[in-house]
């Protein structure tokens, strides 16, 4: 069986590619250079207030720049699409093009039914009229589709990301496997590791790590910093005094050094992690109950029941994710008793607890100081004095009428910290701590890999730049949601 190349029965497409790569580099060169001198022309406005279409040696670029770019764009969907279809007759791109199939089937609905229906999705769906926002979405998406069907379901792997293989030791990408059993994937698509694993399989379970731990830890550093801000925004006094320097304290810290301190084995055995999973995680209850409470207080036959149904299983959420096989808090040393095991439905790996736990413990006092800081704002507006004028009670203001003006802001700081908490998980995994050795996490992976860099690279460039496009993402994604909620 021969080696795959990169893109097989499409190579005559590479020279295509490369030379609008070419040409949008340069286009965007002479672009830089031509904005440091003044232009000639002055920008005309339209009867209607509109800018009328720029013309000269600037607008040329611009127009030649955009028209470059998407013919790009439109070479790089042909090598998806195709490859889709084509499989490994397409090469290495063909063949995980045509093994990620579930995953554009996801994008391509989520868009269609995204865009049919924007007008009806608040600032959700003014994002897709955000050109930016739509690439960063787009990106941030595939990932979190490759890591529910790649790392949750199988769909996607070609092996076992565990398991080694005899002479694939340090394989360069498209290398057939010298006699595979039946059924049994043919090639390592991305190579094989320093330890004859499939690094495209790694790639693909290391996103569910990140897809698993990012975004819910930082919801959850969201619940706490907004539990605790809002009232230190709303009331002040000493109980904002309190808490913003319990805030300070903790920012006091460097906030690397404070994340490696968490999850260090000697602070893990002390069971410290465990005490702060079960204080942390119950501001999600608190939350919730006074959200509920706040918004249907004069419902009390229809509020009742509704807390009822949402805190018990909110709190059976709660009791089954601090819990250790029945355990509360269990260390090598002692347990505390929880759960019965039959009803605990399911468990976190201990070193996914901790590396949560921290995550939420670092990111909770930064949340706290900028929802303070817009507390200290909304609260003055005029619709806040109406509300206290109609009666309204304290928590129904904070929830209900600061909380919702506060949200562009937040929703912004909410996609940059999940990709700054995707950079702490790598470099946590880059060092060795928090996850286990063997995990296929992308920090893990890089490390693995620096080793024999100079030799064969790709088993730490791959998940390296993987973990710099879901960054690149997200950050987008916040550009974009950030333009759409200043309009708003």
């Amino acid at each position: 069986m021969e080696p795959l190349t990169w893109t097989g029965s499409l190579a005559g497409l590479n020279i295509i590619f490369l030379g609008l790569a070419v040409l949008l580099a340069l286009a965007v060169a002479v672009q830089i250079v031509v904005s440091f001198f003044p232009a000639s022309e002055a920008r005309q406005i339209n009867p209607d207030g509109t800018v009328a279409r720029q013309g000269g040696l600037a607008g040329g670029l611009n127009r030649a720049v955009i028209l470059l770019f998407a013919l790009l764009i439109l070479v790089l969907l042909i090598y998806i699409i195709a490859g889709a279809f084509m499989g490994p007759q397409a090469g290495i791109i063909g063949g995980m093009s045509q093994q990620m199939l579930p995953v554009w089937i996801a994008l391509i609905l989520t868009f269609a039914l995204s865009i049919h229906f924007k007008r009806r999705l608040g600032l959700y769906g003014k994002l897709f009229d955000s050109t930016v926002g739509m690439i960063g979405f787009a990106i941030v998406m595939f990932w979190v589709y490759t890591g529910i069907f790649g790392g949750l379901f199988d769909l996607l792997v070609t092996h076992d990301s565990l398991s080694q293989t005899s002479g694939m030791k340090n394989k360069l990408p498209g290398t057939p496997l010298r006699s595979p059993d039946e059924g049994e994937y043919p090639w390592f698509l991305l190579g094989g590791d320093n330890l004859a694993r499939d690094v495209f399989s790694r790639l693909i379970k290391g996103s569910w790590v990140v897809v698993q731990i990012a975004p819910m830890a930082t919801l959850f550093a969201f619940m706490v910093g907004i539990t605790l801000g809002l009232p230190a925004g709303y009331y002040g006094g000493r109980l904002d005094t309190v808490l913003s320097f319990l805030a300070n304290l903790i920012l006091a810290f460097p906030v690397i050094l404070l994340f490696y301190l968490l999850v260090t084995p000697e602070i893990v055995l002390t069971g410290i992690p465990n005490y702060m999973a079960v204080f942390l995680f119950i501001f999600p209850l608190i939350f919730l109950a006074v959200l509920l409470n706040a918004r249907y207080y004069t419902q009390p036959s229809f509020r009742t029941p509704l807390l009822i149904v949402v805190l018990g299983v909110v709190g059976w959420l709660y009791l089954s994710l601090v819990s250790t096989d029945g355990a509360i808090v269990a260390t090598d040393s002692y347990r505390i008793p929880g759960l019965p095991s039959m009803i605990d439905l399911f468990d976190i790996d201990p070193g996914v607890l901790v590396v949560f736990v921290s995550v939420v413990f670092v990111n909770s006092p930064t949340v706290f100081r900028i929802v303070r800081g817009l507390a200290l704002d909304i609260k003055t507006r005029d619709y806040v004095a109406a509300a206290q004028t109609r009666g309204e009670g304290p928590w129904y203001i904070m929830l209900w009428e600061i909380l919702p003006n506060a949200r562009g802001p937040l929703i912004v700081d909410f996609c940059l910290r999940i990709g700054y908490t995707t950079i702490l998980l790598g470099t946590l995994g880059f060092f060795g701590l928090g996850l286990e050795s063997e995990s296929p996490d992308w920090g893990s992976t890089i490390n693995a890999g620096r080793r024999l860099l100079s030799l064969y690279p790709h088993a730490a460039i791959a998940p390296a730049l993987a973990l710099l496009s879901l960054v690149l993402g997200l950050n987008l994604l916040a550009d974009g949601l950030r333009e759409e909620s200043l309009r708003d």
